[in-house]
C-alpha cells in the first residue's frame, strides 16, 4: 500500500511562538495532532517503557519528577512536571544545549484524542540556518511513527533510515519542513528568510540540495 504523504502531513497542526525564556529570546515550536484512540491510552503510549521502543526509541530512567531520563542515540534530560494521564514536561539536553519540552493530551471527540507537543528553545545560529523546522520535522516524524503504531500495533517498526532515505520519506520531510517555513511567515517573520531556513531544513533531512 503506498504511503500517503499528504494525509500525513496534513494531520498535523504548525504554530510558531515568538517569547522569552529566562530572560532571553526564544522560539517554541508547536505541534498538535489527533489520534483515534482514549486519552489513558495515547497517554501510555507516550509514556511507557515498554511501548515507546515500538513507535519512537528506548528511553531509560528513573520515571519520575526530578528523575533524568535518556532516549537512546538522542537527548537526555530531567522530568520536570507528570500529571497523568495530561501533561508531561521535561528537559530536553544534547551536549550544553538544553531547551525544553511539553507534551499534553486532550479528548478531542468520542475515541479521539489530541496530542500537542511544544519545543521551546533559544534562539540561536541554529535556529537562524534552520528555524523552527529544525526540531519540527524531527517531532513531526516521530507524530507519524506514533499515527502508524496506534492504526496497527502488531506491524514492525519501519526502519527509519530506509524510510527516510525512500521517495515517500524524503517528501515527507520536504513537505514538513515548507509547512514549517510557512507557520514561520505566519508568526511574523520574513518571507524569504522563512523558506531559506526551510530549504536549508528540507536539505539536511534528504541528504538533497533542492
Amino acid at each position: 500500500m503506498k504511503f500517503d504523504v499528504e494525509r500525513y502531513l496534513g494531520a498535523v497542526d504548525r504554530k510558531v511562538v515568538a517569547l522569552e525564556k529566562d530572560g532571553k529570546p526564544a522560539r517554541a515550536v508547536v505541534l498538535a495532532r489527533n489520534y483515534d484512540t482514549s486519552v489513558e491510552d495515547l497517554w501510555d503510549a507516550l509514556t511507557s517503557p515498554e511501548r515507546l521502543p515500538r513507535w519512537f526509541a528506548p528511553v531509560t530512567g528513573d520515571f519520575k519528577i526530578g528523575g533524568a531520563y535518556q532516549v537512546k542515540g538522542n537527548a537526555g534530560g530531567t522530568i520536570t512536571e507528570c500529571k497523568p494521564p495530561e501533561l508531561l514536561a521535561l528537559t530536553w539536553e544534547m551536549g550544553p544545549a538544553v531547551s525544553w519540552v511539553e507534551a499534553r493530551v486532550a479528548e478531542a471527540g468520542t475515541g479521539v484524542s489530541r496530542l500537542t507537543l511544544t519545543h521551546t528553545a533559544h534562539v540561536s545560529p541554529h535556529w537562524e540556518q534552520f528555524g523552527p523546522g529544525a526540531v519540527g520535522v524531527g517531532w513531526e516524524l516521530g507524530l507519524l511513527g506514533l499515527a502508524l503504531y496506534l492504526e496497527n500495533p502488531d506491524a514492525e517498526k519501519p526502519d527509519e533510515n530506509t524510510f527516510g532515505m525512500s521517495p515517500d520519506g524524503k517528501a515527507f520531510s520536504r513537505g514538513s519542513a515548507n509547512r514549517w517555513g510557512d507557520a514561520e511567515i505566519d508568526a511574523g517573520e520574513k518571507p524569504e528568510a522563512a523558506k531559506t531556513r526551510a530549504k536549508n531544513t528540507g536539505d539536511f533531512y534528504t541528504g538533497e540540495t533542492s
